[in-house]
């Protein structure tokens, strides 16, 4: 068995700032070490993009500062408050496609992992998501690939309604493509995602698909609600991914709660 932790919504703020009154940075470390101490044998950190709240320079510098001291390598992927050039100013290592794009696998035991990069900085709603043809066409190649290895998809933008209405308007506006894609190649076990600040779960084109909280900020639990800015303080949280011989586990640990271990029964 193998785990992945997975961080989802950072929305790093520059020094001093904060978010309804919450330290998003104070926030991720906190769940940073929390998922490392009770789980320093995972193999690789998800981050599934919305990294800083304004894409600032200052911003990615203080994430690359938190990161500074994490002993596990760490995937990094983009969403819509995130913006490519101010990324790479932090992480000038990150490998890039021919396009510009930011797309990357990991191999984990029998597992492919592949990170997908639904930043549309162009998108009218200026929030919305969407895969161009080169990144679809780097989708199609690294699925044929991993071969009969089961593969585990990571997206910002969920490929897939959650009945918040607000959210689901400013989604990932050629997901029908992607699930086309995903669903024909047959050795997609699982889908991960971001974008809604809620844990939710569903099914895109009949593969499992998870959604996980920020560990900051979280959407209210208002699904008519059409306003996406609205915020509330809820327990932060991060995914636990186990890679088992027959399938994915997917977990997700409220880090912010205060926790006391105590038997129900004697």
């Amino acid at each position: 068995m193998h785990k992945i932790l997975v961080f989802t919504d950072v929305h790093i703020v520059a020094q001093g700032q904060t978010i309804i009154g919450l330290d998003p940075f104070a926030r991720f470390t906190q769940g940073l070490a929390h998922a490392l101490t009770r789980h320093p044998d995972a193999a690789r950190i998800v981050l599934c993009g919305d990294l800083t709240h304004r894409a600032a320079p200052e911003e990615y510098a203080r994430l690359r500062e938190a990161l500074a001291d994490c002993p596990l390598p760490v995937s990094l992927m983009l969403g819509n408050h995130d913006r490519r050039a101010a990324f790479l100013t932090a992480f000038p290592e990150t490998t890039q496609m021919d396009s510009g794009h930011i797309q990357h696998t990991a191999d984990i035991g029998a597992y492919r992992l592949i990170c997908l990069d639904t930043l549309d900085e162009a998108a009218p709603d200026l929030h919305s998501g969407w895969l161009c043809p080169a990144r679809l066409d780097w989708l199609d190649q690294r699925l044929n690939e991993a071969g009969p290895r089961p593969v585990i998809v990571f997206t910002h933008h969920p490929p897939i309604d959650t009945g918040f209405a607000g959210m689901d308007a400013i989604g990932l506006r050629n997901r029908d493509e992607l699930i086309a894609r995903l669903s024909a190649a047959d050795n997609v076990v699982q889908i991960m995602s971001g974008h809604i600040h809620r844990t939710v779960q569903g099914s895109a084109g009949g593969i499992p698909t998870a959604i996980l909280k920020s560990p900051c900020h979280q959407m209210p639990m208002s699904l008519d609600a059409q306003d996406t800015s609205l915020s509330i303080d809820e327990p932060g949280a991060y995914g636990l991914l186990l890679l088992t011989e027959t399938g994915v586990i997917v977990h997700t640990e409220d880090f912010t709660l205060p926790a006391t271990l105590s038997a129900t029964y004697s």
